[in-house]
């Protein structure tokens, strides 16, 4: 009952992307990691070895192993945690046991091909279910538990370390050759996540400081369709107050701010910082 609480509109829409981003991720596992034999990430790299070396469907082991995490999350976890992440454990459960028949879909036989494709469906996937406040279960239920119980510990260690055993057992278990491409294909997928998540927006954030600001920003707003803010700042050797303009412009826009600023102001200084994620007026939203 504590968990339908938190179905609503809004989060019935973060629902059926992490519902979707599951099948892009299974279809990313079934059509292209298991055609090359390859592993994935965390415990879904462990199922991916136990299906490979005695037959049983990904899919069903995923889902028995996060059974237990699931109830830790239950207990341990806010419940709006772990409803999403009991969505994306199921339905990504579900999915890798619908799209197996995909397994035959190509006939390609490059295992650079299929671990670059592979990781990158992957992970535009798992970003999906990320950026929608879900996630697939399994070392996602692990990592949030020992983060709450230690707020200090290196999440980036840990990740790094598992899939360091997985990539190992998968040498043994197969050859070095399928474990560097598997590495190859985490890299990517890692990647991608925090494309997915970050967004893919190459907008450009600025701050300028001039001593003729009012120019500066005016012709911004009239050329450049850009909004300005004025930052209050103040010099630390001079202690002089003066304002800092601050605008996000696209990556295209970039040359013609500098010549503008230049033209008005040539001792202008100009900082130009990336801008991972914008949104607002003038600016793609995000996926979620």
């Amino acid at each position: 009952m504590e968990l339908k609480r938190h179905i609503n509109k809004e989060n019935g829409k973060n629902i059926i992307f992490i519902i979707l981003g599951t099948l892009i991720s299974a279809i990313g596992v079934n059509v292209f990691l298991v055609n090359a034999k390859l592993l994935s990430g965390g415990v879904s790299g462990i199922t991916l070895i136990i299906q490979y070396i005695f037959k049983i469907p990904a899919g069903y082991t995923l889902f028995a192993i996060n059974i237990p995490l699931l109830y830790l999350s239950y207990k341990k976890m806010n419940k709006k945690f772990t409803l999403f992440t009991l969505v994306g454990t199921v339905s990504f459960s579900i999915m890798l046991i619908i799209t197996t028949p995909l397994n035959n879909l190509i006939s390609i036989n490059d295992p650079l091909l299929l671990c670059l494709y592979g990781g990158l469906l992957v992970g535009i996937g798992i970003g999906m279910a990320f950026s929608n406040y879900g996630s697939t279960g399994g070392m996602d239920i692990v990592i949030a538990l020992l983060k709450k119980k230690h707020e200090n510990l290196d999440i980036g260690n840990i990740t790094f370390g598992v899939n360091c055993i997985i990539v190992i057992m998968g040498a043994f278990i197969f050859n070095i050759k399928s474990a560097l491409y598997t590495l190859v294909s985490m890299y990517i997928t890692s990647y991608m996540i925090d494309k997915v998540v970050k967004g893919f927006n190459r907008e450009k954030m600025i701050l300028i400081i001039t001593d003729k600001e009012d120019e500066v920003s005016k012709k911004i707003m009239a050329n450049l369709k850009r909004g300005v803010t004025f930052l209050q700042g103040e010099g630390a050797y001079t202690k002089k107050s003066r304002k800092v303009l601050y605008c996000v412009v696209s990556l295209s826009q970039l040359p013609q701010l500098k010549q503008m600023v230049r033209e008005i102001d040539e001792n202008a200084f100009i900082s130009i910082l990336d801008a991972s994620e914008v949104e607002g007026k003038g600016f793609t939203k995000s996926i979620s």
